[in-house]
């Protein structure tokens, strides 16, 4: 089975929504919030702080959708809400709040700032895998390797799992790397005190928190999920809209292609680029400049150059990540807030 994947866009919630609402277990956790829930994954949509994938089966033009996560930057009251008995089903709780005009979702500028300071809480809103794909192994490894490269390279305090719809889903979710939240305690639990069918059918909350990992790590025991807490600050400290091509860029797109993308002309592409390189050459000139003697021909070294800058940035991705712009070279789009 070949798989394609790519953040979600509009015209995915319809499916995406349908899936959730038809499954047994999901499905009831929502009740009368699934009516909303498109038009608060549409907002979710508009703003910097939601993270989203959808996995397609390459089986055609009309693929259908066999796997698609969503997933937000949240305020710390709200993670201490979730915390706090009674617990609550997160989605459809931060679909009612998201509605209400109450969310807990950072906006751009508060992301940009924690992202820069003191960290981050991501909590996963959904990870659905679509019926009939459920025992794909090839499946379950592709979207767990998507979910780290799509996530690293931010602050992260703590990451919080999509609440488990069966056992299985619970023990992988364990395996990967999360520990099950005891709120009697009042901290993350290392063993399982109830049985797994148990807690899942009731709100639960399975996470990791940087020190946790880290003293994981230090036991010489790190895990999967620990490599979302590999983080150095950025160097190069890119605008926003030299990130956005560069993100684009990175499969290989050509520049004609991503004029197309981030609908705009060739010329102010290649001026984009222009910008990227000066600043690369401020700051780690190594990295792109040729060493003497190079033997790279003139009409090559174009190519060469970007080559270089996107093989570290695959290596780097804090530098594509949203922080605070440097005061000088802060510019009016790096004060625009989430709509």
């Amino acid at each position: 089975m070949k798989l394609r994947h790519r953040a979600m866009q509009p015209g995915d919630i319809p499916e995406c929504v349908d899936l959730l609402a038809n499954h047994p277990v999901i499905g009831p956790r929502y009740g009368p919030m699934i009516k909303f829930l498109p038009q608060a994954l549409l907002r979710l949509l508009e703003c910097e702080a939601g993270i989203t994938s959808v996995f397609r089966a390459d089986e055609g033009s009309r693929a259908p959708i066999c796997f698609f996560g969503v997933a937000a930057t949240v305020r710390d009251d709200f993670l201490r809400e979730m915390k706090t008995p009674p617990h609550f089903w997160v989605g459809p709780e931060l679909t009612r709040r998201i509605m209400k005009g109450e969310s807990p979702v950072l906006t751009g500028k508060q992301l940009r700032e924690a992202n820069s300071r003191h960290g981050l809480n991501l909590v996963c809103w959904e990870g659905f895998i679509s019926p009939g794909y459920e025992t794909h192994g090839e499946l379950q490894r592709y979207t767990m390797e998507i979910f780290i490269q799509t996530h690293r390279g931010y602050l992260w305090n703590e990451v919080i799992s999509s609440q488990c719809e069966n056992q299985d889903h619970l023990q992988f979710v364990l395996r990967t790397g999360g520990y099950l939240w005891d709120a009697r305690a009042g901290g993350y639990a290392p063993t399982l005190r109830e049985d797994p069918g148990e807690i899942v059918s009731k709100p639960h909350i399975v996470g990791i928190t940087r020190d946790l990992e880290l003293k994981r790590q230090g036991n010489w025991a790190g895990s999967w999920v620990g490599a979302l807490f590999d983080y150095h600050p950025p160097a190069l400290g890119f605008s926003r809209s030299e990130q956005r091509l560069l993100s684009c860029a990175l499969p290989g797109a050509t520049d004609e292609q991503l004029a197309e993308t981030l609908g705009t002309s060739l010329p102010a592409v290649k001026k984009i680029w222009v910008s990227i390189y000066r600043r690369v050459e401020d700051c780690l000139p190594e990295l792109i400049l040729d060493p003497l003697g190079s033997d790279i021909p003139a009409n090559g070294r174009g190519r060469e150059k970007r080559r270089r800058l996107l093989a570290y940035l695959r290596e780097h991705p804090e530098e594509l990540r949203p922080v605070l712009a440097h005061s000088s070279r802060r510019s009016h789009e790096d004060e625009v807030d989430d709509p």
